[in-house]
């Protein structure tokens, strides 16, 4: 098929990334952005469910939903949150505002959920310049708050740079920040960082340097492609080689750091990745492109490879994003970052091979289609007789004193007949849809001694695909074996499958 599935973050043990100095050699960890623009979001239930499937352990979020950050409770989910754009000003203005977003917002969900860190706006003096003489006061209230509640070592406060921020990035160490706020935002900014044994929130976007290089950046060097070594770009300065854009805008921040006399403060990529679609304007935003780069990536993060200028020292990374935000405006690329659609299908399989011992055993593409609780009974009747008859999915474990006949309903029979069919057509894009009655989960809706097909069941062995296939039986194969009607089965084949089954020996 054109688009393959997704096969994402496979499970694996990391040490959470230090911040106290540059020099620190903990493990970088590779997290994900979760943006609010997309029409249909699915329930923070879902969310949850999807981030455990793919082994999720660092997410960001844009805001601070309550009812998300309830359902990441116990889940041991390391976890940004944000002040949004549109509260900077009240928050920066005001040490009490401050102070109640901190207990509506922080207080009121620690410890059950692990909040770590707070964003305190985005992008700000690229984005909304008339609240960045207010930036620093906001950082200072929002810690001042974190003091108070003795929070303040294990949550930390930053706010994400834009990368377009630093002037004169190539060669990486005559990077500058933009002078016309060092001394308003940067240095304070820095200052309070350096104070609070926080970090550098960094936004990276090679996708953008490529498509503003007017030809000057090759695209296998933006994606992490490898290069020979005459085709390397090199700092005439220091002489240290870059094989990739990531690597040579993030050493571009810690020169620009450096310019301002801030040499131990450590950078977290906050956003990066590649957009899987673009208009006719943006040829290279593909799947391919986007599955090389976000692949790349992963590998070469959780490798802690460093950068030429601090080689092995941790860049923990978050790709922007878990689900492509259809209601973003702008080109057709704004609404295709995702590495999921809403629904939870993948948008296409990440290449982790190669990625030492981490992704050697996929056991993540824990998908499963199942009916939507608000359909029709008739309407999930006559999908189920097809998924049952032309569908040739094997119901025969639905049939009574079987072990998915329990509950008798068609709504939990047609659940596991749809799923019996999109497991067979290993996944494929359109398989789960039956006009609309069914939808894709992460959560595995096996139940007692009821396995559905792809799950692991109670003893962690994949059910066996073979199943899937309809039995064997004197008629053609072209209907399934058993037929079901008003909420029961009967193990005599109708007269009509009798009378096709004739027609066609």
């Amino acid at each position: 098929m054109d688009v393959l599935l997704l096969l994402l973050f496979m499970s694996f043990s990391i040490l959470p990334f230090s911040v106290s100095s540059a020099a620190d050699s903990g493990d970088a960890f590779i997290g994900v952005n979760i943006g609010p623009d997309v029409s249909n979001m699915p329930s923070p239930k879902d969310i949850v469910a999807l981030l455990k499937a793919q082994s999720i352990q660092h997410i960001r979020l844009f805001d601070a939903n309550q009812a998300l950050l309830l359902a990441l409770a116990k889940t041991g989910i390391s976890v940004t949150i944000s002040v949004p754009n549109d509260q900077l000003l009240g928050i920066g203005q005001s040490n009490a505002t401050a102070a109640n977003w901190v207990n509506r917002n922080v207080i009121a969900h620690v410890p059950a959920t692990n909040i770590t860190s707070i964003a305190v706006g985005s992008e700000v003096l690229t984005t909304l310049p008339n609240a960045a003489p207010v930036l620093v006061s906001a950082l200072n209230f929002i810690h001042s708050a974190l003091v108070a509640a003795n929070l303040d070592q294990q949550i930390k406060v930053s706010s994400p740079y834009s990368s377009s921020i630093i002037v004169n990035s190539f060669p990486p160490s005559e990077a500058k920040f933009n002078r016309t706020w060092n001394q308003q935002v940067t240095v304070p900014l820095l200052k309070f960082l350096q104070s609070t044994g926080s970090y550098l929130m960094l936004n990276v976007y090679p996708y953008y340097d490529y498509m503003q290089s007017d030809g000057h950046i090759p695209l296998d060097y933006a994606l992490f492609r490898p290069l020979p070594p005459n085709k390397e770009a090199v700092d005439s300065n220091t002489l240290l080689h870059y094989t990739n854009v990531f690597d040579a805008v993030v050493d571009a921040a810690y020169f620009a750091m450096s310019d301002l006399n801030f040499t131990n403060i450590p950078i977290v990529v906050t956003e990066t990745g590649w957009p899987s679609k673009g208009d006719s304007t943006e040829p290279d935003a593909t799947v391919d492109n986007a599955n090389t780069y976000n692949s790349n990536l992963i590998k070469h993060v959780l490798n802690n490879t460093g950068t030429p200028k601090h080689p092995g020292i941790a860049v923990s990374t978050y790709i922007y994003e878990l689900y492509n935000e259809d209601l973003r405006s702008g080109p057709e690329s704004e609404k295709n970052w995702g590495l999921f659609y809403a629904n939870g299908e993948p948008v296409y399989t990440l290449h982790l091979t190669g990625a030492g011992t981490l992704f050697t055993n996929d056991t993540t593409n824990q998908t499963f289609c199942v009916t939507k609780s608000n359909d029709e009974p008739k309407m999930l009747q006559a999908a189920l007789d097809w998924a049952c008859g032309p569908g040739k999915v094997d119901c025969s474990p639905l049939l009574q004193g079987q072990p998915c006949y329990e509950p008798n309903n068609v709504v939990a029979h047609a659940a596991y007949a749809f799923n019996a069919y999109y497991q067979k057509m290993a996944k494929s894009a359109g398989t789960c849809d039956f006009k609309g009655v069914a939808t894709i989960t992460t959560t595995d809706p096996s139940h007692g001694s009821c396995i559905f097909p792809g799950s692991n069941g109670k003893n962690g062995t994949r059910i066996n695909d073979t199943l899937l296939a309809p039995s064997n039986s004197s008629s053609s194969g072209c209907f399934s074996q058993y037929y079901y009607k008003g909420g029961s089965f009967t193990s005599s084949v109708i007269l009509v499958v009798l009378f096709f089954s004739a027609l066609v020996i």
